[in-house]
């Protein structure tokens, strides 16, 4: 039988009916992960899985994870397995801890199964930077075209069909943009609504963990495993969990649901819009009340360049100690500071480098007031706009990429409308903290794109509500790459 379409809780059924072994799974996923052609892994644990299932409590059979095959970003810490960011300055490292989204999946019985390419150290937008080069999308048979970044192989591993879950860590949109170019759901809670303890950092203020799954209920059912809080995160929320599934189905009459305005004017593809217009309108068939709602240009456009000095910033300062000194790849000299100049200059690829050139510099006393004070006062009147929105909105939705999937030859214009706001608003997630989702809508030349939906801060129950509302107007759900 082939379950590679087959949702989490599908799975659980089958494990609970005796239908399926938690042993025949994950088989079947590390032979699938081993079949992949589209460079979404940096480390098959084979041996270290099928001991795994060797080692599950039966008496959790119950637990919805239980001997469900899942894949973790290799930017999250796994004891005893390698654990490298796709960075040659990680190669060869080995934790001797886990993150604690890892611990809590596999107390679960979650079995993982490999760790994700991804750009290199969680930095970038196409899934071309990693050390083991780029990772392709799996609804494009031509291999021209990106799945996305920089959570690209979690996104590739679970459109393929590889695993129904897969970890990844959202700074700017890096899980739901890849999903809405691989037809998956991507989703990022609450800044603080999971821990982040084991994840590595990039910028703190703006990192989530996130993740990818094929439909919404799965989403919802994973948030429930991995939400609270954690004593080893400081950061982490002492909000009470409630059950993220429970009103999964709810009516969404009368919910307030704003379209961005300025996003949806500064795209270009016609078609894209017309399918992110019949979603609207199949809301509003269901009762919800949608309108557009005005954000000011000059803050969507300055959301980018925001996110460009913060982001940098705070990654030149989180990267500080991949100093060849204390773990990691070693380039020797004859002092501390050659042996660091050296690991650094050869462990970095050019695109790391060059953003920790802007963080230095954004740092620098005599630079600081100019840059970085002021792309953080610049963030305060994003999210203050945003705020002042989610007073009158339970969501705030938008296209969530102007385009599907583009070509790897393909070059955007940084001065462009299109670029800078619709390729680049659903950072504003990260500024704000925001719950924020994407899910497919349509489908344009065999390739799939998405719809992004955020709310307000911990308003999780009321965003998959609506995000699963979506999903009964496109019926687009469990989707597959061969499948279609």
């Amino acid at each position: 039988m082939n379950y590679r379409n087959l949702s989490i809780t599908e799975l659980h059924n089958l494990l609970l009916e005796d239908k399926v072994t938690p042993l025949e799974l994950v088989k079947e996923a590390i032979k699938l992960a081993k079949e992949d052609d589209n460079n979404a892994f940096e480390y098959i644990c084979d041996e270290e899985a099928l001991k795994k299932v060797e080692s599950l409590d039966s008496s959790k059979k119950n637990n919805l994870f239980y001997g469900i095959p899942v894949v973790v970003k290799d930017n999250f810490s796994t004891k005893d397995i390698p654990t490298t960011a796709s960075s040659n300055i990680l190669n060869g490292y080995v934790p001797i801890f886990s993150a604690e989204v890892v611990e809590r999946l596999e107390a679960q019985g979650a079995i993982v199964i490999a760790k994700s390419t991804l750009d290199e150290l969680a930095m970038g937008g196409t899934g071309t930077s990693g050390h083991k080069g780029t990772t392709f999308n799996p609804w494009d048979k031509s291999k021209t075209r990106l799945v996305g970044g920089s959570s690209c192989g979690s996104a590739a591993s679970v459109a393929k069909g590889i695993v129904p879950f897969a970890l990844g860590s959202d700074t700017g949109d890096s899980v739901r943009k890849p999903a809405s170019y691989a037809g998956l759901v991507g989703f990022k809670p609450t800044w603080g609504r999971i821990s982040r303890y084991g994840l590595f950092p990039f910028a703190t203020s703006l990192d989530h963990v996130a993740y990818f799954t094929r439909n919404v209920s799965d989403a919802a059912i994973s948030l429930n495993v991995l939400a609270g809080h954690d004593d080893k995160d400081f950061s982490s929320s002492f909000k009470e969990v409630p059950d993220y599934s429970k009103h999964l189905t709810d009516s969404i009459k009368g919910k307030k649901i704003g379209i961005i305005k300025g996003v949806v004017n500064s795209m270009s593809d016609k078609d894209i819009i017309a399918v992110f217009n019949k979603t609207a309108e199949g809301l509003k068939e269901k009762g919800a009340i949608v309108e557009e709602v005005e954000i000011d240009e000059k803050l969507l456009k300055a959301i980018f360049p925001t996110y460009v000095i913060i982001s940098c910033a705070e990654s030149t300062s989180n990267n500080a100690n991949l100093d060849g000194i204390k773990f990691g790849a070693r380039v020797e000299g004859d002092s501390f500071e050659e042996v660091m100049t050296n690991t650094r200059t050869k462990g970095f690829s050019r695109l790391i480098k060059r953003r920790f050139v802007i963080g230095a510099y954004s740092l620098l006393r005599e630079n600081a007031d100019e840059l970085f004070i002021r792309a953080q006062k610049c963030r305060r009147l994003i999210v203050d706009a945003f705020n002042k929105a989610f007073e009158s909105y339970d969501a705030l939705i938008a296209p969530a990429a102007p385009s599907v999937a583009p070509e790897f030859a393909h070059k955007s214009d940084a001065l462009d409308n299109e670029y800078l706001i619709a390729d680049n608003y659903m950072a504003y997630g990260n500024m704000g903290g925001y719950p924020s989702i994407t899910l497919p809508i349509g489908f344009k030349d065999k390739l799939p794109f998405g719809i992004n939906l955020t709310a307000k801060p911990f308003d999780e129950v009321n965003l998959l509500n609506i995000a699963n509302a979506v999903e009964s107007v496109t019926g687009l759900k469990d989707l597959v790459a061969e499948d279609r």
